[in-house]
């Protein structure tokens, strides 16, 4: 996950204004997007006048160099050392064609060099590009302030904001995600339309039971994928009580995703957990998927596919574990807080200290306790908290979803599996839309503050109908 980011960079330079404060510019974009870790791909001075973008000529050069290295921009940052030259900067974006977020800068005057050599008006020139890729169908993004300087604290914040939302949009591009079996029939919640999904560039690869079954009768104990995953399993987390049989079981299941989602190009997943797994094999899935979630490859309970998805945006924002809960219980008479619970296949990265391998109290009483060993029980620690959520709908032909911000509170709680209490401010607004739009009870969570990028991302360029909470 922590490859190094890549950003195309266009100057704007507007002949009248002063042509030195591009070459400036240029420099200082340079300094700071490499100081921050990022690739940057930008004109040489030696290719254009001060390497920046002004005339169609130049737009045509950007262009090309743009799709020379199509396959590793992540995204474009327009920057206007001076007022820049709109026509040029449009082109240069739609010659391009890359379809990837942009931003674009203005640095600010200075209140002390208003003459006509250091003059920038770039001010008025962000209007202006902003005005053209409005005519040119193009979306971009905005810095939080009008204008910032390059080496600013702002644009720093601002930086981090958009190389999240760059990631989001580039990891939903084109993703595959695999479904594990059919959807559990008690939850038509969790219903959704592929076709939506592949019309955003997503497709859905399904695995009937069956199949991961026959795989894993087939597969001996002995065998080096099970042995490995034997092996991680201890690793990961205390196995409490649970018996070696259960643990050789969940090795294989584990063992065998892992091989179909390598063969089928598969990056999350999402599973049915309940209760054939239980019945014919005699675990849950829970450790198995816990691992995945904590290795950034979000894996979600009882087949909720867009449950995933939505983990794998904040993953993508955060580079963190995401996990998928219900908005479970209300947390005495305090409106603003609620329990977010999961059996759990909650990621290890959510817990406190003291979290093991246990039985699935739930369903135990159905299937037998012995069936039923795998589930990680422990309480979420506290901190910071972002949650999202997407859906499809079917009547409006839309894939829509909410995020928003809150926390994980260190709030007693006496209860099994993974939970936790969080606190959102405004919480009975949230559970009302939540409501009154027939979003699902599933919700994703994860450990920072990214409800912003994941917002921009899936509203602005993959053009979903975004609500955010605040």
């Amino acid at each position: 996950m922590a490859k190094q980011m890549t950003l195309g960079v266009i100057v704007g330079n507007r002949g009248f204004f002063p042509s030195h404060l591009a070459t400036s510019g240029r420099l200082e974009m340079i300094a700071v997007l490499e100081a921050a870790g990022i690739k940057p791909i930008v004109l040489s001075p030696e290719e254009t006048a001060h390497g920046a973008v002004e005339t169609y000529e130049d737009a045509k050069k950007c262009a090309a160099l743009f799709k020379k290295h199509a396959d590793e921009i992540d995204g474009i940052i327009i920057t206007l050392p001076n007022f820049g030259e709109e026509r040029g900067l449009a082109d240069a974006l739609r010659l391009a064609d890359l379809r990837v977020p942009v931003l674009i800068q203005a640095t600010p005057d200075s209140a002390g060099k208003m003459s006509i050599a250091f003059r920038r008006d770039s001010f008025c020139g962000k209007m202006s590009i902003c005005n053209n890729l409005k005519q040119y169908g193009i979306p971009y993004s905005l810095t939080q302030l009008h204008t910032e300087a390059p080496e600013s604290e702002e644009f720093k914040a601002d930086l981090a904001w958009f190389t999240a939302v760059c990631r989001v949009v580039k990891g939903l591009k084109n993703l595959r995600i695999g479904a594990i079996g059919a959807r559990p029939t008690a939850f038509n919640t969790v219903r959704y339309s592929e076709k939506l999904l592949e019309k955003s560039g997503i497709t859905v690869e399904t695995l009937d039971l069956s199949e991961v079954m026959g795989r894993i009768e087939r597969m001996k104990d002995h065998d080096d994928a099970a042995q490995a995953k034997l092996a991680a399993i201890k690793k990961y987390i205390p196995i409490g009580e649970t018996p070696e049989a259960a643990l050789m079981k969940m090795a294989k299941l584990g063992a065998v995703i892992d091989h179909w989602m390598a063969a089928s190009a598969l990056t999350i997943s999402a599973v049915q957990c309940w209760t054939s797994i239980e019945e014919y094999l005699g675990i849950v899935p829970c450790t198995v998927m816990s691992m995945m979630s904590e290795s950034l490859i979000p894996s979600a309970c009882e087949v909720d596919v867009l449950g995933t998805l939505s983990m794998y945006a904040l993953t993508l924002a955060s580079e963190t574990p995401s996990a998928l809960l219900d908005w479970n219980n209300n947390y005495g008479d305090n409106p603003d807080k609620a329990v977010c619970f999961h059996c759990s296949n909650l990621p290890k990265h959510f817990f406190k200290q003291g979290v093991k391998m246990d039985f699935q109290q739930i369903i135990a009483g159905t299937v037998g306790k012995d069936n039923t060993f795998g589930t990680l029980d422990g309480t979420v620690k506290a901190g910071p908290m972002s949650f999202a959520r997407f859906s499809t709908n079917d009547f409006t032909g839309q894939i829509a979803g909410y995020v928003g911000e809150g926390a994980f509170t260190d709030d007693p709680l006496n209860t099994f599996g993974g939970a936790g209490v969080v606190e959102i401010p405004k919480m009975q607004e949230l559970l009302r839309y939540i409501c009154e739009n027939g979003f699902e009870h599933h919700v994703a969570a994860n450990f920072s503050a990214t409800a912003a990028p994941v917002y921009e991302a899936a509203s602005k360029y993959l053009g979903w109908k975004m609500h955010w909470h605040r």
